[in-house]
């Protein structure tokens, strides 16, 4: 290259007289800018490139250093412009390093073969004993993780997946490693075939072994002290550190494990997170969190969950080994020592609390508490649908979205009411409806895939089911009709009508992304018949179904009307509509006013126990106050009492508009 020249015979002369070494200087190219004064006590060997060094960076503490090479062994390496390096121990060798990269005090960096640098390692999620293997790569997302484990079913789809997977590993595959633009790289242990992104900060760790550790200027990466990893993938902005063991492992962007955390044969995606536990063989989709000491979250596939202290799961019934998994469905939660027998599928947003052998499946009755009771499972269908620990979940979660880089890889949809969870508490009605004509109304309880029902809690379970779905209906017809302009009663009808056929029948939950099915299903077949010819364009593709939720929805939305309410929107009267507002209305007052009656059992009398240790009974109300707040203060209820005004103002805003309409 013409701004690279080799070195000068003084040049060569003041190295030596630096205490440098070459055998062969003569394999060492310099920038034409170089001066041999910013390097000193440092061997070469093989084929050699450096650039010029004259920026000067400050270090903690207001220490200022100056870019150079010192005090190193170095083979095979191209290290650009304005580096500081000081302090190798052992040796630097076959690696790229790029401009204003720090590395200071590390034992040895090496790439000591061919190495894809953790893309294409096989992760062994949801069943230890093989068989849904998640091959991962630098962009892989929570979406293609989901059809690579959980459809199977499908094997001319995964080997189309894995073909391009494999063409993909290709073009990362190389000799030599990268350190990128702007990475520090201070008091580390061993490095070997491991990749550096942008600004990431790699500090104290043990040992890092065929890995990458993707970072942006946007979202730098953090590897911290005393950390193991190996065969391994990393997202921008992640976090781990505190002496975590991670092995076969893919952390995604705005990931933290942490404080001894021990991983392996897993995947995490969009901000997860792992302190204190263990996790083998899961699929921890966006949002799933564990924090606690003695909690074992084994073959399992979660998201959004939050996992108690000492909850565990088994994977094998002791006769085959460890061939069985689980799925608690997204929002679900997990108390403190709860247990379960794999396999079972738990609902979304459900509560488990105890310990359950009988591998229950509640897939189709979410918003559930599924509560030990004597050894024998006890659910209490749709009770979370009145938790305010509920509603403070789903607001918090776009909150602590932690992914600041410009390219997201996960597509997450938030919504805690959608035709996904919708579509279950339909057929969980149906359930429960069908429980009680078929053992009769006077039956004290009710069995359903090996969890007891009581009599109240069908009862109560159907109204909280119905109260959700006109909710959720209703929230849709309103957004839909604040959306729109209409003078007359065809010009309403025609905007309320479906601009697709897309979104009618079944809704999954792809790892975050709330999709129809049938979109996915022509998803899956444009990837078997090559219409999908890159990982790239398979991105995209979870993108457009992203960003065409709420058409999708919408359509979902007017068939449930019609086969539900006998609403057909396309010929629907003004009437019709203003009954279902004011349905809608009295749905959303009910549910609140039970948030509301919720979150006064935080200020009761027994929840004041502890407070005010040393003086009476007004001192420990009084002390209560001075920390948790006043009941009618409390951010959480100030949010239920505007959204009560807010919502009754806004269905009479559209009563008046709809009855406006009618006149004309």
């Amino acid at each position: 290259m013409k701004d690279y020249r080799l070195l000068s015979k003084e040049e060569i002369i003041d190295l030596e007289a630096k205490n440098c070494f070459c055998s062969d200087w003569s394999k060492v190219e310099v920038h034409k800018d170089f001066s041999s004064q910013s390097i000193r006590n440092t061997i070469f060997s093989g084929e050699i490139k450096l650039g010029s060094f004259n920026k000067v960076f400050t270090f903690s503490g207001g220490v200022q250093k100056k870019a150079g090479i010192s005090n190193a062994t170095i083979h095979n390496c191209t290290i650009e412009s304005d580096t500081y390096i000081n302090q190798v121990k052992n040796h630097i060798a076959n690696y790229h390093i790029q401009s204003e990269v720090i590395i200071e005090n590390v034992d040895s960096i090496i790439t000591e073969n061919e190495s894809c640098f953790g893309n294409g390692v096989k992760v062994s999620a949801l069943n230890e004993a093989g068989g849904r293997e998640i091959s991962i790569y630098n962009e892989l997302s929570a979406h293609t993780g989901y059809i690579l484990a959980l459809y199977r079913h499908r094997p001319a789809l995964i080997k189309k997946i894995q073909n391009l997977i494999d063409q993909y590993c290709d073009k990362i595959c190389s000799n030599r490693g990268t350190i990128s633009h702007g990475a520090r790289l201070i008091n580390c242990r061993t490095i070997i075939d491991t990749n550096i992104g942008e600004y990431a900060l790699i500090e104290g760790i043990y040992r890092l072994e065929n890995g990458s550790i993707n970072s942006s200027i946007e979202a730098p990466s953090y590897f911290g002290p005393g950390i193991i990893a190996e065969n391994f993938i990393s997202g921008s902005g992640s976090k781990v550190s505190d002496g975590a063991l991670v092995s076969n492992c893919f952390i995604g962007q705005g990931c933290e494990l942490g404080k001894q955390y021990s991983a392996e044969n897993s995947v995490f995606f969009a901000n997860s997170q792992g302190f204190h536990g263990e996790a083998c063989s899961i699929f921890a989709g966006p949002y799933t969190v564990t924090h606690h000491k003695s909690t074992l979250l084994i073959a399992g596939y979660f998201s959004f969950m939050n996992a108690g202290s000492g909850s565990n799961q088994s994977n094998h019934m002791y006769k085959l080994g460890p061939i069985h998994q689980g799925v608690l469905e997204r929002g679900s939660k997990t108390t403190s020592d709860s247990y379960i027998l794999w396999p079972a599928r738990i609902g979304a947003f459900s509560l488990v609390m105890g310990r359950h052998y009988r591998n229950p499946d509640t897939s189709n009755l979410p918003f559930s508490y599924l509560i030990e009771n004597q050894d024998e499972s006890l659910l209490a269908p749709g009770v979370n649908l009145r938790s305010v620990g509920t509603i403070r979940d789903a607001r918090k979660w776009p909150k602590r979205d932690k992914r600041k880089d410009s390219k997201l890889l996960d597509f997450i949809n938030f919504n805690l009411l959608s035709p996904f969870t919708i579509q279950k508490m339909l057929k969980g009605r149906d359930i429960l409806r069908e429980l009680k004509s078929s053992s009769g109304p006077t039956s004290d309880y009710y069995m359903f895939n090996s969890v007891k029902i009581t009599n109240t809690s069908l009862e109560r379970g159907i109204d909280l089911y119905t109260l959700g779905i006109i909710k959720f209906l209703g929230n849709a017809l309103i957004k839909k009709l604040e959306d729109i302009t209409f003078v007359n009663s065809e010009e309403l009808r025609t905007s309320l009508a479906p601009q697709s056929s897309y979104g009618n029948g079944e809704w999954i939950d792809m790892a975050g992304l709330l999709v129809p099915n049938e979109r996915v299903m022509t998803l899956l077949d444009d990837l078997e018949n090559d219409v999908i010819s890159d990982l790239d364009e398979l991105n995209s593709r979870y993108e457009s179904l992203h960003m065409n939720y709420f058409d999708y929805a919408w359509n979902w939305c007017v068939n449930i009307f019609e086969q539900e309410f006998g609403l057909n929107l396309q010929k629907v009267e003004i009437d019709q509509l203003l009954t279902f507002i004011d349905q809608w209305k009295k749905s959303v007052i009910d549910l609140d006013n039970m948030l509301y009656a919720d979150a006064r059992k935080e200020f009761t009398l027994n929840t004041q126990t502890g407070f005010g240790i040393d003086g009476s009974e007004e001192t420990r109300s009084l002390d209560f106050e001075q920390v948790r707040g006043e009941f009618e203060s409390h951010p959480s209820v100030q949010d239920i009492r505007n959204h009560i005004r807010e919502k009754s103002r806004l269905a009479e805003e559209l009563k008046e508009r709809l009855i406006l309409c009618k006149k004309r």
